[in-house]
């Protein structure tokens, strides 16, 4: 059996519970990207593409046979927007480096429009794809998935444009995320979005440290 055979076919037995080594390993992949994101470093994008590309089989269990029969269309319909935005967010990193440094981007805070569109985007974005997902046949409660999927598409923008903020719609994600997919059964997913959620708290806390340092700077020249 080849790596990737293996990879796609490999479970992990916890009690009566079984989880995809595939599950674990794609969301490993996302961790190690949002910690690239933190630090402001290229190679966040490429990596976080090879976790979305995992956890997309992932989450539609019963298309790809899983032990867990249940869909989020949400969830994995994010994972083809998150390699999108992904390519957009690595080129417009790579275009604006600061070889100085060697960072890919200035946090910087977005202007209070943005911040109502965001806002808005999230609402309207959910109202909107929630009775898409439910036609569709996604699990329930699918507010929370299209939620998810939206807030996701937000973040992943707001990352590649450089805004703080985006670490604040991760929150928002995170908060409906961990019940959603303890109630659907993906617990290496939900144990790992609790992490995310303290992780993004962080992240947003050495965006903004970063921001005023650059803005003392700035005064001082």
């Amino acid at each position: 059996m080849n790596p990737i055979e293996w990879l796609f076919d490999a479970q992990l037995q916890i009690g009566t519970q079984t989880i995809l080594w595939r599950e674990v390993v794609g969301n490993a992949f996302g961790i190690a990207s949002a910690v690239g994101g933190m630090r402001r470093k290229i190679w966040a994008w490429p990596v976080g593409i090879i976790g979305n590309a995992l956890l997309f089989t992932v989450f539609l269990g019963a298309v790809f046979g899983t032990p867990n029969p249940v869909n989020l269309l949400g969830q994995a319909g994010r994972q083809i927007m998150f390699i999108v935005v992904s390519i957009f967010g690595w080129v417009q990193w790579r275009r604006s480096r600061d070889s100085a440094v060697q960072v890919a981007v200035v946090p910087h805070w977005a202007s209070n429009r943005t911040r109502v569109l965001l806002g808005l985007g999230l609402v309207a974005g959910t109202l909107v794809l929630t009775p898409i997902f439910r036609a569709l046949g996604s699990f329930e409660p699918v507010w929370a998935d299209a939620w998810i999927f939206t807030g996701s598409l937000l973040a992943t923008y707001g990352m590649a444009k450089g805004w703080t903020e985006f670490w604040l719609i991760w929150v928002a994600v995170d908060i409906v995320g961990v019940p959603l997919l303890i109630s659907a059964g993906y617990y290496a997913s939900a144990v790992l979005y609790l992490f995310y959620g303290a992780f993004t708290v962080i992240g947003f806390i050495v965006w903004v440290r970063v921001h005023r340092r650059a803005q003392a700077l700035t005064l001082r020249r």
